[in-house]
Protein backbone atom coordinates (compact mmCIF):
# COMPACT_ATOMS: atom_id res chain seq x y z
CA UNK A 1 0.00 0.00 0.00
CA UNK A 2 1.21 3.82 -0.97
CA UNK A 3 1.23 5.51 2.04
CA UNK A 4 3.04 8.40 0.37
CA UNK A 5 2.19 12.28 -0.68
CA UNK A 6 1.39 13.48 2.71
CA UNK A 7 1.15 17.31 3.27
CA UNK A 8 0.47 17.44 6.85
CA UNK A 9 2.12 14.55 7.93
CA UNK A 10 4.90 11.35 7.18
CA UNK A 11 3.98 8.38 6.91
CA UNK A 12 6.83 5.35 7.76
CA UNK A 13 5.89 1.13 7.68
CA UNK A 14 7.80 -1.21 9.83
CA UNK A 15 6.11 -4.87 9.37
CA UNK A 16 2.42 -4.67 10.57
CA UNK A 17 2.62 -1.25 12.29
CA UNK A 18 2.31 2.16 10.47
CA UNK A 19 3.69 5.33 12.07
CA UNK A 20 1.99 8.84 11.35
CA UNK A 21 3.63 11.72 12.23
CA UNK A 22 2.09 14.84 12.14
CA UNK A 23 4.51 17.90 11.13
CA UNK A 24 2.47 20.74 9.71
CA UNK A 25 3.60 24.32 9.64
CA UNK A 26 4.28 26.06 13.45
CA UNK A 27 1.84 24.16 15.24
CA UNK A 28 0.19 21.47 13.55
CA UNK A 29 -2.93 23.70 12.59
CA UNK A 30 -5.93 21.21 11.91
CA UNK A 31 -7.75 22.47 8.43
CA UNK A 32 -8.25 21.28 5.06
CA UNK A 33 -5.70 19.96 4.00
CA UNK A 34 -4.85 17.81 7.18
CA UNK A 35 -9.00 16.49 6.95
CA UNK A 36 -7.57 15.58 3.04
CA UNK A 37 -4.79 14.28 4.14
CA UNK A 38 -6.86 11.59 6.98
CA UNK A 39 -9.48 11.11 4.66
CA UNK A 40 -6.89 9.60 2.11
CA UNK A 41 -5.02 7.72 5.05
CA UNK A 42 -8.14 5.85 6.03
CA UNK A 43 -9.21 5.05 2.42
CA UNK A 44 -5.99 2.88 2.06
CA UNK A 45 -6.01 1.79 5.69
CA UNK A 46 -9.42 0.47 4.91
CA UNK A 47 -7.87 -1.41 1.71
CA UNK A 48 -5.06 -2.26 3.91
CA UNK A 49 -4.86 -6.20 5.10
CA UNK A 50 -1.20 -6.12 5.82
CA UNK A 51 -1.12 -3.12 8.80
CA UNK A 52 -2.67 -3.94 11.90
CA UNK A 53 -1.17 -0.83 14.14
CA UNK A 54 -1.45 2.51 13.58
CA UNK A 55 0.10 4.95 15.89
CA UNK A 56 -0.22 8.98 15.22
CA UNK A 57 2.25 11.12 16.93
CA UNK A 58 4.07 14.60 16.60
CA UNK A 59 7.42 15.90 15.39
CA UNK A 60 6.52 19.11 17.21
CA UNK A 61 8.23 18.93 21.10
CA UNK A 62 5.14 21.37 22.21
CA UNK A 63 1.77 20.26 20.33
CA UNK A 64 0.01 16.93 18.99
CA UNK A 65 -2.59 18.60 16.58
CA UNK A 66 -3.88 22.20 16.82
CA UNK A 67 -7.43 22.89 16.96
CA UNK A 68 -9.49 23.84 14.10
CA UNK A 69 -8.40 26.09 11.32
CA UNK A 70 -10.32 29.50 12.63
CA UNK A 71 -10.14 30.46 8.94
CA UNK A 72 -12.16 27.95 8.47
CA UNK A 73 -14.91 28.92 10.51
CA UNK A 74 -14.99 32.78 10.17
CA UNK A 75 -17.59 32.60 7.26
CA UNK A 76 -19.86 30.37 9.07
CA UNK A 77 -24.13 31.24 8.60
CA UNK A 78 -25.55 33.07 11.29
CA UNK A 79 -28.81 31.34 10.17
CA UNK A 80 -30.05 28.45 12.04
CA UNK A 81 -31.01 25.11 9.85
CA UNK A 82 -33.63 22.73 11.26
CA UNK A 83 -32.30 19.39 12.56
CA UNK A 84 -33.61 17.59 9.02
CA UNK A 85 -31.10 20.26 7.31
CA UNK A 86 -28.33 19.50 9.44
CA UNK A 87 -25.17 17.99 7.58
CA UNK A 88 -22.05 16.28 9.03
CA UNK A 89 -18.90 19.04 9.19
CA UNK A 90 -15.98 17.54 7.80
CA UNK A 91 -14.23 16.70 10.81
CA UNK A 92 -17.07 15.03 11.90
CA UNK A 93 -17.12 13.10 8.96
CA UNK A 94 -13.27 12.29 8.81
CA UNK A 95 -13.28 11.70 12.35
CA UNK A 96 -15.51 9.36 12.17
CA UNK A 97 -14.06 7.19 9.26
CA UNK A 98 -11.11 7.23 10.96
CA UNK A 99 -12.23 5.79 14.06
CA UNK A 100 -14.04 2.61 11.88
CA UNK A 101 -10.60 1.65 10.11
CA UNK A 102 -10.12 -2.07 10.42
CA UNK A 103 -6.37 -1.42 12.47
CA UNK A 104 -5.95 -0.67 16.06
CA UNK A 105 -4.85 2.73 16.15
CA UNK A 106 -3.37 4.90 19.01
CA UNK A 107 -2.82 8.44 20.04
CA UNK A 108 1.02 8.91 21.60
CA UNK A 109 0.33 12.91 23.02
CA UNK A 110 3.87 14.45 23.71
CA UNK A 111 2.39 17.73 23.27
CA UNK A 112 -1.18 19.97 23.44
CA UNK A 113 -4.21 18.27 21.99
CA UNK A 114 -6.67 21.04 21.67
CA UNK A 115 -10.39 21.69 20.27
CA UNK A 116 -10.07 19.44 16.74
CA UNK A 117 -7.32 18.18 17.80
CA UNK A 118 -8.42 16.65 21.03
CA UNK A 119 -11.27 15.39 19.07
CA UNK A 120 -8.97 13.93 16.59
CA UNK A 121 -6.99 11.87 19.61
CA UNK A 122 -10.75 10.88 20.71
CA UNK A 123 -11.81 9.61 17.01
CA UNK A 124 -8.67 6.82 17.87
CA UNK A 125 -8.95 2.97 19.72
CA UNK A 126 -6.65 4.19 22.26
CA UNK A 127 -4.99 7.34 23.73
CA UNK A 128 -0.96 7.67 25.89
CA UNK A 129 0.27 11.03 27.07
CA UNK A 130 3.50 12.02 28.32
CA UNK A 131 3.37 13.45 31.64
CA UNK A 132 4.34 17.57 32.08
CA UNK A 133 3.97 17.76 28.17
CA UNK A 134 0.17 16.64 27.27
CA UNK A 135 -2.81 19.04 28.30
CA UNK A 136 -6.16 18.85 26.67
CA UNK A 137 -8.97 21.83 26.30
CA UNK A 138 -12.28 21.71 24.42
CA UNK A 139 -12.29 25.52 24.04
CA UNK A 140 -15.43 25.76 21.60
CA UNK A 141 -18.47 27.18 24.16
CA UNK A 142 -16.05 30.22 24.86
CA UNK A 143 -16.07 31.18 21.26
CA UNK A 144 -19.45 30.74 21.19
CA UNK A 145 -19.96 27.21 19.32
CA UNK A 146 -19.69 23.67 20.81
CA UNK A 147 -16.98 20.60 20.12
CA UNK A 148 -17.75 19.38 16.78
CA UNK A 149 -15.79 17.19 15.74
CA UNK A 150 -17.68 14.00 18.07
CA UNK A 151 -16.34 15.99 20.78
CA UNK A 152 -19.43 15.95 23.07
CA UNK A 153 -20.71 12.63 22.42
CA UNK A 154 -17.07 10.80 22.33
CA UNK A 155 -16.47 12.57 25.18
CA UNK A 156 -19.47 11.57 26.97
CA UNK A 157 -18.71 7.90 26.09
CA UNK A 158 -14.87 8.14 27.81
CA UNK A 159 -16.13 9.82 30.97
CA UNK A 160 -19.33 9.95 31.78
CA UNK A 161 -22.05 13.03 31.66
CA UNK A 162 -21.02 15.14 34.06
CA UNK A 163 -17.43 15.09 33.66
CA UNK A 164 -18.08 15.53 29.66
CA UNK A 165 -19.96 18.61 30.72
CA UNK A 166 -16.86 20.03 33.15
CA UNK A 167 -14.60 19.42 30.73
CA UNK A 168 -16.95 21.10 27.74
CA UNK A 169 -19.06 24.02 29.76
CA UNK A 170 -14.98 24.90 31.88
CA UNK A 171 -12.99 25.49 28.14
CA UNK A 172 -10.40 25.04 30.61
CA UNK A 173 -6.65 23.36 30.01
CA UNK A 174 -6.56 19.58 31.99
CA UNK A 175 -3.19 18.04 32.95
CA UNK A 176 -2.46 14.54 31.56
CA UNK A 177 -3.37 13.42 35.19
CA UNK A 178 -6.59 14.86 35.30
CA UNK A 179 -7.39 13.67 31.66
CA UNK A 180 -6.40 10.04 33.10
CA UNK A 181 -8.15 10.38 35.55
CA UNK A 182 -11.60 11.54 33.79
CA UNK A 183 -10.81 8.49 31.60
CA UNK A 184 -9.62 10.35 28.65
CA UNK A 185 -6.62 8.78 27.78
CA UNK A 186 -5.82 5.33 28.58
CA UNK A 187 -2.89 6.04 31.14
CA UNK A 188 0.04 8.61 31.49
CA UNK A 189 3.59 7.80 31.14
CA UNK A 190 6.76 9.86 32.23
CA UNK A 191 8.43 11.47 28.82
CA UNK A 192 10.95 8.92 28.28
CA UNK A 193 8.70 6.39 28.93
CA UNK A 194 5.86 6.92 26.31
CA UNK A 195 7.69 5.79 23.57
CA UNK A 196 8.73 1.96 24.66
CA UNK A 197 5.38 1.50 25.97
CA UNK A 198 3.42 2.75 22.70
CA UNK A 199 6.09 0.37 20.87
CA UNK A 200 5.53 -2.65 23.21
CA UNK A 201 2.00 -2.39 22.72
CA UNK A 202 1.80 -2.01 18.97
CA UNK A 203 4.21 -4.78 18.47
CA UNK A 204 2.25 -7.15 20.42
CA UNK A 205 -1.32 -6.28 19.12
CA UNK A 206 0.60 -6.64 15.33
CA UNK A 207 1.06 -10.40 16.11
CA UNK A 208 -2.64 -10.99 16.22
CA UNK A 209 -4.72 -12.20 13.45
CA UNK A 210 -5.44 -8.82 11.38
CA UNK A 211 -9.81 -9.89 11.20
CA UNK A 212 -9.48 -10.71 14.81
CA UNK A 213 -8.13 -7.17 15.44
CA UNK A 214 -10.75 -5.70 13.53
CA UNK A 215 -13.20 -8.02 14.47
CA UNK A 216 -12.93 -7.04 18.31
CA UNK A 217 -12.87 -3.16 18.09
CA UNK A 218 -16.33 -3.66 15.70
CA UNK A 219 -17.86 -5.31 18.19
CA UNK A 220 -16.48 -2.88 20.83
CA UNK A 221 -17.60 0.08 18.65
CA UNK A 222 -21.26 -1.04 18.07
CA UNK A 223 -22.03 -2.56 21.27
CA UNK A 224 -21.24 0.37 23.43
CA UNK A 225 -24.25 2.30 22.28
CA UNK A 226 -26.80 -0.70 21.90
CA UNK A 227 -29.20 -2.25 24.96
CA UNK A 228 -27.28 -5.71 26.65
CA UNK A 229 -29.22 -7.78 24.55
CA UNK A 230 -28.69 -6.37 21.35
CA UNK A 231 -25.10 -6.24 22.41
CA UNK A 232 -24.53 -9.54 22.89
CA UNK A 233 -25.98 -10.49 19.47
CA UNK A 234 -22.82 -8.19 18.41
CA UNK A 235 -20.59 -9.88 19.98
CA UNK A 236 -21.81 -13.37 18.53
CA UNK A 237 -21.89 -11.25 14.87
CA UNK A 238 -18.48 -10.68 15.30
CA UNK A 239 -17.41 -13.81 16.75
CA UNK A 240 -18.32 -15.77 13.77
CA UNK A 241 -16.68 -13.14 11.82
CA UNK A 242 -13.38 -13.66 12.93
CA UNK A 243 -13.80 -17.52 13.24
CA UNK A 244 -13.90 -17.72 9.39
CA UNK A 245 -11.10 -15.87 8.70
CA UNK A 246 -8.67 -16.61 11.51
CA UNK A 247 -7.04 -19.78 12.22
CA UNK A 248 -9.23 -19.66 16.30
CA UNK A 249 -10.58 -22.87 15.23
CA UNK A 250 -7.94 -24.64 14.63
CA UNK A 251 -6.15 -23.40 17.27
CA UNK A 252 -8.43 -24.10 19.82
CA UNK A 253 -8.69 -27.70 18.32
CA UNK A 254 -4.67 -27.97 19.53
CA UNK A 255 -5.38 -26.89 22.88
CA UNK A 256 -8.37 -29.59 23.48
CA UNK A 257 -6.05 -32.06 21.73
CA UNK A 258 -3.27 -31.74 24.04
CA UNK A 259 -5.28 -30.42 27.48
CA UNK A 260 -3.58 -27.15 27.36
CA UNK A 261 -5.99 -25.33 29.82
CA UNK A 262 -5.85 -28.11 32.36
CA UNK A 263 -2.21 -27.53 32.86
CA UNK A 264 -1.40 -25.24 35.99
CA UNK A 265 1.63 -24.16 34.46
CA UNK A 266 0.33 -22.71 31.67
CA UNK A 267 -2.55 -21.04 33.22
CA UNK A 268 0.07 -19.27 35.10
CA UNK A 269 1.92 -18.14 31.66
CA UNK A 270 -1.12 -16.76 29.68
CA UNK A 271 0.48 -14.13 29.44
CA UNK A 272 3.15 -15.45 27.43
CA UNK A 273 1.12 -18.53 25.84
CA UNK A 274 -1.42 -16.36 24.11
CA UNK A 275 1.96 -14.88 22.11
CA UNK A 276 3.27 -18.41 21.53
CA UNK A 277 -0.03 -19.78 20.07
CA UNK A 278 0.42 -17.05 17.51
CA UNK A 279 2.57 -19.20 15.65
CA UNK A 280 -0.08 -21.67 14.54
CA UNK A 281 -1.51 -20.32 11.12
Amino acid sequence: MNYKNYTTFKVTQDGAILTVTFDYGTVNVQGQEMLADLNSLAMRLERDRETKVVIFQSANPEIWVCHYDTELLKDMSTEAVSRDEAQLLDLQAVCERISKVPQATIAKLEGFARGGGHELALALDMRFAARGKFKFMQMEVGMGILPCGGGASRMARQTGLGRALEIILSARDFTAEEAEAYGTVNKVLEPDEIGPYVDKLAQRIAQFPAESINACKQMVYESIDQPISDALKAEAYWLYQATSKTPAVKRFAIADEQGLEHDMENQRNWNDLVMNVQEIQ
